[in-house]
């Protein structure tokens, strides 16, 4: 399932991507990527570099001096935490508490910019927001609702959706212009559909789906990441194959009518093929980025799997970029899955040099 979205609410990770394909970078070099029920930065702790986290709960009571990039349950930037950097979310909840010296960008049910908290600009698609604390530059939020308590400070611009209530307390600051507009939604049947909440569903529904393929299939899923990391211009090519030529194949089928069951298996088929290749898409994506960062952890391939799929969602949300990645992604992801199909287990030479960042243990 791809992502839906419409609204451009991270372009963080767009930057991080594009800074990640070329060899030198110094982000690719330093971004370390972490995963675990709970993680916890303490008070005291500081950790240095880029930080791509994927938790049930993130706390930051310490210092992430760099960005900090996190796929949560919950993540907060407790009272006395400090984000050098931006701070970018996919998660349930979104609390800030502390400082975040960059911008926040956020895709999540809930956010909180608390009392005696200081952000950047903030950038999110949200259920509800509430701020009682400063943005130093413009907020703009996609939301059902927005209360800016007392003390709530503004320092640019507040632009929210034309349907958002928004709650504003006497003593709440706006030092720029307050504007209505059309910040996002995917439209269905007449209702509004937020954007988080369809990234967030298409984002868990990936997930499932490559957690069940690396877990049933996991010889496989190794021999896709070693295609397509390796030869991933040759995968794009069979994927492009793949995608036009099967419809035009079955369309011909069902010229026949006793060949029109036989299509319309095959476009189902064909459709699920689709999804599994965008997964695996992500996974390759995934394997890449953490091959980039030196990664080595007996989780790498479950990591491999979040961190694609979370920038492929994240870029998603932007307009004609979002497009692109994830059809990209679809072209190498499809490819290497029909490449690596040709061969038996073993019989090629990406199982037997697994990429970093895929693997071996059965975690």
């Amino acid at each position: 399932m791809f992502t839906a979205s419409k609204r451009s609410v991270t372009v963080l990770l767009a930057v991080l991507l594009v800074l990640a394909a070329l060899p030198g970078t110094v982000l690719a070099q330093e971004a370390t990527p972490s995963a675990g029920g709970v993680i916890v930065v303490e008070a005291g702790e500081t950790l240095t570099g880029d930080q791509v986290l994927a938790a049930g709960t993130v706390l930051v009571e310490g210092t992430v001096d760099g960005d900090l990039i996190v796929l949560g349950g919950s993540v907060t930037v407790a009272e006395g935490g400090v984000v050098t950097g931006d701070l970018t979310a996919t998660a349930g909840s979104v609390v800030v508490d502390g400082t975040v010296a960059g911008d926040l960008t956020a895709a999540a049910g809930s956010l909180v910019v608390g009392a005696g908290a200081t952000v950047g600009s903030v950038e999110a698609g949200v259920g509800e927001a509430r701020i009682a604390g400063t943005v130093a530059g413009d907020a703009r939020i996609g939301a059902d609702r927005i209360v800016l308590a007392d003390g709530a400070v503004v320092r640019g611009d507040l632009t929210h959706d034309r349907e958002t209530t928004v709650e504003r307390a006497a003593g709440a600051q706006i030092e720029g212009d307050v504007v209505a507009a059309e910040l996002g939604g995917a439209a269905l049947d007449g209702f509004g559909v937020p954007a988080w909440l369809g990234a967030t569903y298409a984002l868990l529904a990936n997930l499932v789906l490559g957690v069940a393929l690396l877990l049933v299939a996991p010889a496989l899923g190794r021999r896709v990441a070693g295609v397509g990391t390796r030869r991933a211009v040759q995968s794009g090519g069979v994927g492009l194959l793949a995608l036009v030529g099967v419809p035009v194949a079955l369309a011909l089928i069902a010229v026949t009518i006793v060949g029109i069951p036989f299509s319309l298996a095959g476009f189902l088929a064909y459709a699920l093929a689709l999804w599994v290749g965008f997964v695996f898409g992500a996974f390759v994506l995934g394997t890449w980025l953490l091959g980039l960062a030196d990664v080595e952890s007996p989780y790498s391939r479950w990591l491999s799997l979040v961190v694609g799929l979370l920038v492929v969602t994240v870029l998603g949300l932007l307009p004609l970029v979002g497009f692109l990645a994830e059809f990209l992604v679809l072209l190498v992801g499809l490819g290497a899955f029909l490449l690596a199909l040709r061969g038996r287990d073993g019989s090629e030479a990406e199982t037997a040099a697994e990429p970093a960042g895929t693997g071996g243990s059965a975690t």
